[in-house]
């Protein structure tokens, strides 16, 4: 089956000077889930979401999104918003969060104490849209014919249970008495979100999440191991919480999951390790019909060959171009690379490298800007923008 985009980009982009100064009051990491946004802010995010929309458009940019302006870093603005989530702005580092946890023990080497995350400690429901009002600023850039061109993108609703300290997920006095009913609630959550999403003419949605590889982590099982987790478990658990908030969405709403080992600002990432302990689960037990994965650096990512256990049905987003390196990629050496990916499908699934290449498409590995505050090292609006034409003209090339 092919991606619905040739040339795709994993969402978030550079934030203009502008809407930086418009956000300053913001910019604290303890403020990463505040829900106190001046008018001010909301009509500087509002215009540069309008500007960002119609220089895609100028450029032929796939999909459109809204850079993720309206946001702190990618995954606010889901938790805090769902009713019996708390956020704390100031927990412990490391006491509050699960031993070695690559995020929290890279934060502290760089002289952190605390790091901000949503507790639950109520009734997890759905109370308001989380990013409806996102959606329609973007929607009302685009005529109606180009709605299905437009891509969202939602955290993982595994992303504060993973990082947190096993059993403090949820206090008692949120009612929950296992991590099976916490997730199952939130899962229902994002159904219903989807639906929300859905209904206002939202036809492509992206999951992320990057704390997937961390099961690929020494330091993260090694961690584990410590607590008492069994991470095979651990895993079953998440891999069915993302199958029960799509087991009801529409078929025409596309769900991607997107995997990455980290994209903080100075080109940080958290973890290495290829995709070959965790690919036969992800791809093949997950109801995902698209994988964004990173393949930019065989070092941090590995190479292709976990895209041997590919089902047939299911597709890949091959994020070649880097946002990490402000360096421009020849275009010869990816569509070589391309070429190689589809090799490997081709001979597991005894198809023609053509058939092979249609499961696929590209895309830079990450976003250009997960955090509002910086992107990678020496990257400029103007390089950006040469990455994703880049990334437009190889696909072009391969695929006409």
């Amino acid at each position: 089956m092919a991606p619905p985009f040739r040339n795709d980009h994993i969402g978030s982009l550079l934030r203009p000077k502008e809407l930086l100064e418009a956000r300053e009051s913001l910019a604290s990491p303890s403020q990463m889930y505040s829900l106190e946004i001046p008018e001010s802010v909301k009509l500087a995010e509002r215009e540069a979401v309008r500007k960002i929309v119609e220089l895609q458009r100028q450029k032929g940019i796939w999909p459109i999104t809204d850079g993720e302006y309206a946001r702190h870093i990618y995954y606010g603005g889901m938790f805090e918003k769902l009713a019996g989530f708390e956020a704390r702005p100031t927990l412990p580092i490391p006491d509050a969060f699960r031993t070695d946890f690559p995020t929290t023990t890279k934060l502290a080497q760089m002289g952190a104490k605390s790091r901000a995350a949503v507790v639950c400690t109520g009734k997890i429901a759905y109370k308001e849209s989380p990013y409806l009002a996102e959606w329609l600023s973007l929607r009302e850039n685009l005529p109606q014919d180009l709605w299905s061109a437009a891509k969202i993108t939602v955290p993982a609703p595994t992303y504060q249970h993973i990082q947190l300290k096993p059993g403090t997920a949820w206090t008692a006095e949120s009612g929950y008495t296992s991590d099976e009913q916490y997730l199952e609630d939130l899962a229902k959550c994002y159904a219903a979100e989807l639906k929300t999403l859905y209904d206002a003419g939202l036809r492509n949605i992206q999951v992320d999440d990057p704390h997937l590889t961390y099961f690929a982590s020494s330091a993260f099982l090694g961690g584990c191991k410590k607590d008492g987790t069994d991470t095979d478990e651990l895993l079953d658990l998440y891999t069915r919480t993302h199958n029960k908030l799509l087991a009801g969405k529409p078929k025409d709403l596309h769900m991607g999951m997107h995997l990455c080992r980290g994209n903080m600002s100075g080109s940080v990432n958290w973890v290495d390790g290829s995709y070959e302990v965790i690919a036969k689960k992800l791809f093949n037990e997950t109801d995902y019909e698209t994988y964004y994965l990173e393949f930019d650096d065989v070092e941090r990512a590995g190479g292709f060959e976990p895209l041997r256990f590919l089902p047939r049905g299911k597709n890949v987003v091959l994020g070649l171009v880097s946002t990490k390196r402000a360096e421009l990629e020849d275009p010869q050496a990816i569509k070589e690379r391309i070429q190689m990916a589809a090799k490997v499908i081709a001979d597991a699934q005894g198809v023609s490298i053509p058939e092979a290449l249609d499961c696929l498409a590209v895309s830079p590995q990450c976003g250009f800007s997960s955090s509002s505050l910086a992107g990678g090292k020496g990257m400029t609006e103007d390089i950006m923008w040469k990455k994703l034409e880049l990334v437009k003209q190889v696909t072009d090339d391969v695929w006409g």
